[in-house]
């Protein structure tokens, strides 16, 4: 009966969702313009100092002083050229003949605006974690950046999504950034639907190569049943995260998988609770079956975790070495623990339920609780559950996991869900942090993840290959690991000619 139903439940879906895209839909020529179906509406206002900040460098309206290439390596964005000074100081050449959205030129004063910004913004962008960054100007042309101690991974960092470059403008008072028409990139950003959607146009006077398609009409459309029908029934070109359930009901063209450097991990409190008791924790770690997990919710794509870093970074697994004498796990006894997720990643749920099960059958009395991320960030973030399921980015921001362990699981991490300090955790980190990319500094990106996984307050699961939807017509999407890139100037919808 489910099965005759199906159809028609997506067909439904598809024409409710019609009115979930944003008002442009109906009031702009569909021809030339791209409809983008987004996994998660804005968190902070589209603000670039938080994880809004992928998006607006999905859409290609901010830009960042350097990007990164395939390989992690960096590149020239707006700045054209970076050298190494001494006291820990870099000097970069901005590029010439860039203006923002809104006029204003590219200069050292913009520059110096937007970094300075970032570096005292409360709570810091995630990049800055542990990181004390001053800017300034060095003529028009260059600025020189500057930390407190030596960070060899500076260019890097500069280029994550969260370091873009807006026009003076778009800095408030009281820490409002407004991105409205205050870019650079080849498309601008013209109008927010709050959380229902956003529009952009071409940026006729950018830089480099003008974008081919007119403009970008975005939706947030949180549910993945209907994110999925709209790609099946036109009204998107291009779709995040489609759930694995969906992908049978869709032409195969229109499937994309995107192997990922994503964790699906479980952090569980190790400050407060009855997981401050590592034996319990350790009982946690016995439990799960991550298999069970790989095979009946992923239906085997995704890849069974050893590890908080996966295959995406295969140096990893050819480093890691097994945690040595793991702590023993105490009987659970009927302990009630409370394990949260939230429902935006169609997966997670089911997830969950898996897990209490798991968790169940060893002996714990399992609570869940599931909302929408935008809802349960906050008490997350704020230990009030015992366990909680997180599909994570692993190197996000800079191309290197550092910035992703030091948020996480340091004492002073922004984003330590597992409310995790352990000052050896710190020692290992850091010292990790001041080593040059190469062998040495993987191999002590490595022991740290041992000491971390050795404290079972994160019980890595799998890791994820993300399922990307794109209309058949439309060439030039990107596939990017880092969930940095999406659409770009050479991105265009290629009607199909009929003969």
């Amino acid at each position: 009966m489910t099965s005759l139903l199906r159809p028609a439940l997506i067909l439904t879906l598809g024409t409710l969702l019609a009115g979930c895209f944003n008002e442009s839909d109906s009031s702009q020529d569909r021809e030339g313009r791209i409809h983008l179906a987004m996994l998660q509406p804005p968190r902070s206002g589209l603000t670039p100092l938080s994880d809004d900040a992928f998006k607006l460098s999905r859409w290609r309206t901010a830009e960042t002083l350097i990007v990164l290439d395939a390989a992690g390596d960096a590149q020239p964005g707006l700045a054209t050229r970076w050298e190494p000074l001494k006291n820990h100081a870099w000097r970069l050449t901005l590029r010439q003949g860039v203006r923002f959205h809104d006029g204003t030129p590219l200069n050292a004063a913009a520059v110096v605006n937007a970094l300075s910004t970032a570096a005292a913004y409360a709570p810091k962008p995630r990049i800055l974690d542990g990181v004390d960054l001053q800017v300034r100007a060095d003529g028009d042309n260059a600025v020189i950046v500057s930390t407190a101690t030596a960070d060899p991974l500076l260019p890097q960092r500069l280029s994550s999504p969260q370091l873009a470059i807006l026009s003076q403008a778009a800095y408030g008072e009281k820490g409002i950034i407004n991105p409205l028409n205050a870019g650079s990139g080849p498309f601008v950003l013209k109008r927010i639907n709050g959380t229902s959607g956003a529009t952009l146009d071409r940026n006729a006077d950018y830089w480099g190569n003008k974008a081919q398609a007119a403009g970008i009409d975005v939706s947030f459309v949180p549910d993945g049943t209907a994110r999925a029908a709209a790609l099946r029934t036109g009204t998107a070109d291009i779709v995040e995260a489609i759930p694995v359930s969906q992908v049978a009901l869709l032409d195969p063209a229109m499937v994309h998988e995107v192997p990922m450097p994503r964790t699906n991990t479980l952090y569980l409190n190790s400050k407060t609770g009855p997981f401050h008791d590592a034996g319990l924790r350790a009982a946690v770690r016995n439990a799960v079956n991550r298999q069970q997990l790989v095979d009946n919710v992923y239906e085997k794509r995704a890849d069974v975790a050893q590890g908080l870093l996966g295959p995406a970074l295969p140096w990893a697994a050819q480093l890691r070495q097994p945690v040595s004498e793991p702590t023993p796990a105490r009987a659970p006894q009927g302990q009630t623990i409370t394990l949260a997720t939230f429902s935006d990643r169609a997966e997670l749920p089911e997830v969950a339920v898996y897990l209490a099960q798991q968790l169940t059958a060893a002996g714990f009395t399992v609570k869940q609780v599931v909302r929408e991320y935008a809802q349960i960030e906050a008490d997350a973030l704020a230990g009030k559950f015992d366990a909680f399921i997180l599909s994570r980015a692993t190197v996000l921001d800079s191309g290197d996991p550092v910035a992703y362990l030091y948020s996480d699981f340091s004492c002073k991490g922004s984003f330590n869900i597992a409310q995790l300090c352990r000052p050896a955790i710190d020692r290992a980190l850091e010292q990790a942090a001041s080593l040059p990319a190469g062998t040495a500094r993987r191999k002590a990106i490595v022991a740290a993840e041992q000491l971390i996984l050795a404290s079972d307050a994160a019980i890595p699961l799998l890791h994820e290959r993300v399922i990307q939807g794109e209309n058949p017509q439309l060439h030039g999407a990107l596939r990017d690991p880092r969930e940095r890139m999406l659409i770009d100037e050479a991105t265009v919808l290629v009607p199909t000619r009929h003969e």
